[in-house]
């Protein structure tokens, strides 16, 4: 046995890597369901047990290493299936860098895609033979695939696993790169080492309670961090089985994903709030009336601000289903830190915390009774798990933060990525940061280590070792000398009419004149789009605002459905609406600007709004 640290598979054998646990379960648990995938949600339309993913692996592997491709990039770009999966671990097994990407379509901007192929310097392209074969219209799309070698893992011979060539694996060597989502900025590569693999996979084990009778079921996409290191690689990490659907047929008909839930008897799965807000909105008596939620034991949510509102009403909606408020998980992480960074207990209630809203202006808590009409109310994410650190840091002068202040949250721990690929100055910022005084605090100064943390970017504060979520450090809007957070304004936002989409708005500032102003970017619910009345809706919209944030908007963007930018994972990339915003780009529908001499500047506005305009610009002093 080496070194390294070992990792309990079961009561009598450790391992270190995902290839030896994988081989453990093909030759002890052969016969046991690995993965299915469900067409339509429902139908069982592919299945494989651990024998059958470990010899596909096998002569995945053996493909790659025919080509000499130990050590180089392999680009993965698949269809929701099971195919993505084995060639996962067949890069694994072939000491192949595997690099996950969202699968192109026809009539797609591929320019994200290039930008990973690219900066990854990827050599292979695995994939199935139905996107293979799409090779020439990729090329069309200014998708430069003409030096890459194409691989089809579908189509590879099975009896070639046992031609496989077992390769000697260290725990810092890269097992995949992970291309962030970039909800603030260009997508970077994080590298995942094997030990981050495993050490994150026994962080969620403790985290969630997970045994051997845990049963996933996932929607999300398995290229991104989320779906990939919980929905795909946690279940081997167990030994148990796991459910998967497309995302694409979770978003059509958001009750097949607590239908899978229901039939499959799962006891873990989730997704970003807005996962939640859906199925509230589409459930029906009818479909009420068929689910058995009853033994779903930890319901996730993370990736996005979680809702105090959307927990409450979920809860209520899905109780006659059997669906206990306790098994709300609200946690926190990222691709930096592999995946998962903080969690609260099993069987708890998620915590609340009431923040006075003025004082959370100027980076302070001061906690208050939840009737106040100030208060804004943040759900607890759990505590930092097993050996890693999390503290609060003033990100301007590097100083901890008391438990009365806002700061920017930073991670120590085995779980924490090597660094971004082939940016060592971004690495180096990032992953390589240091407290300036370790004596403000009694658990960095008794353990000694003043550094090195990584930067996550993200605001929030702790409270009795709770860690709360407050923003992006980057998308805090500063208006007036005041910090006001744009996911709180986004909510007014959609809360404010009824045609407004939710989840589905952008908050940010322009500088106008020497000031910062306020820019709403909204999409609209399709029911709207022929009887919209633009009138109606910016007044309520700034209403609203006014109301709750004492914000006036100098500019409201409606757009068509579905059009808003957003990352792989569904969150709102809202320095990249900025950016179309000044770039003309956004797929508008209306426009309203409080400065109609002005509006020349934006190209995207359109003469039928000139009087809408003319209506509302005499109303727009506060």
């Amino acid at each position: 046995m080496s070194e390294r640290s070992r990792h309990l598979a079961d009561s009598n054998y450790y391992c270190s890597d995902f290839v030896e646990l994988l081989s453990y379960r093909a030759q002890n648990q052969p016969e046991q369901k690995a993965f299915t995938f469900l067409k339509n949600g429902d139908t069982q339309a592919e299945e494989l047990t651990y024998k059958e993913l470990h010899l596909r692996a096998q002569a995945i592997a053996t493909s790659l290493q025919s080509l000499n491709a130990c050590g180089e990039r392999a680009l993965l770009l698949y269809q929701p299936g099971l195919d993505f999966i084995a060639a996962f671990f067949g890069c694994l097994y072939a000491g192949v860098i595997a690099v996950p990407a969202y699968p192109p379509r026809k009539n797609q901007n591929l320019i994200r895609l290039q930008a990973i192929a690219a900066d990854a310097q990827a050599k292979i392209v695995l994939t199935s033979t139905s996107l293979q074969n799409l090779q020439a219209s990729f090329n069309q799309e200014s998708l430069d695939v003409s030096k890459l070698q194409w691989l089809a893992t579908d189509n590879v011979d099975s009896n070639l696993s046992s031609d496989w060539q077992k390769q000697i694996i260290k725990g810092d060597s890269l097992a995949f790169i992970q291309y962030t989502s970039g909800s603030t900025g260009t997508p970077k590569g994080v590298m995942v080492s094997h030990d981050n693999l495993m050490y994150n996979e026994k962080m969620i084990k403790a985290a969630f309670g997970h045994t051997e009778k845990t049963v996933v079921v996932g929607w999300l996409p398995v290229f991104h961090d989320m779906g990939l290191i919980g929905n795909v690689l946690q279940p081997p990490y167990l030994g148990v089985p796991c459910f998967l659907m497309s995302p694409v047929d979770f978003l059509q008909k958001p009750l097949r994903w607590l239908q899978a839930v229901s039939h499959y008897k799962a006891t873990t799965s989730g997704g970003p709030n807005f996962a939640y807000d859906l199925c509230i909105r589409k459930a029906t008596p009818e479909q009420l009336a068929e689910l058995d939620l009853s033994n779903w034991e930890v319901a996730f949510t993370g990736a996005e601000p979680v809702r105090a509102e959307t927990l409450e009403q979920f809860a209520s909606t899905f109780a006659p289903c059997g669906f206990r408020k306790e098994a709300f998980y609200p946690c926190y992480g990222m691709a930096e830190t592999t995946l998962i960074v903080s969690g609260g207990e099993k069987t708890a209630l998620p915590i609340t915390c009431n923040v006075e809203g003025v004082a959370l202006e100027q980076n302070r808590i001061v906690k208050v009774n939840d009737t106040q009409q100030t208060a804004w109310t943040f759900i607890g994410c759990g505590q930092s798990l097993l050996e890693q650190k999390v503290v609060i840091v003033n990100p301007e002068t590097l100083t901890l933060c008391t438990s009365e202040q806002v700061g920017e949250i930073w991670v120590a721990g085995p779980n924490v990525a090597q660094g971004y690929w082939n940016q060592d100055e971004e690495t180096e910022k990032t992953f390589h940061a240091y407290i300036a005084d370790t004596e403000l605090s009694t658990t960095v100064a008794t353990s000694g280590a003043s550094g090195p943390f990584l930067r996550t970017g993200d605001l929030g504060f702790l409270q009795d070792g709770e860690l709360f979520i407050t923003g992006r450090l980057k998308d805090v809007i500063i208006i007036r000398g005041q910090n006001h957070y744009p996911q709180d304004i986004e909510l007014t936002v959609e809360k404010s009419h009824p045609a407004l989409r939710p989840a589905c708005g952008a908050a940010f500032t322009i500088d106008f004149k020497g000031s910062e102003r306020l820019v709403i970017v909204q999409e609209v619910e399709r029911s709207y789009l022929r009887k919209l009345n633009v009138q109606e809706i910016v007044k309520d919209v700034r209403q609203a605002v006014i109301a709750e944030h004492g914000l006036d908007i100098f500019a409201t963007v409606l757009i068509k459905t579905g059009s808003i930018p957003k990352t792989s994972s569904g969150k709102i990339r809202r320095q990249a609406c900025r950016t179309a915003f000044f770039a003309g780009t956004l797929d508008v529908l209306e426009d309203w600007s409080e400065n109609p001499e002005n509006k020349a500047k934006f190209k995207h506005l359109e003469a039928e709004v000139d009087s809408v305009l003319k209506q509302l610009t005499p109303t727009k002093q506060l």
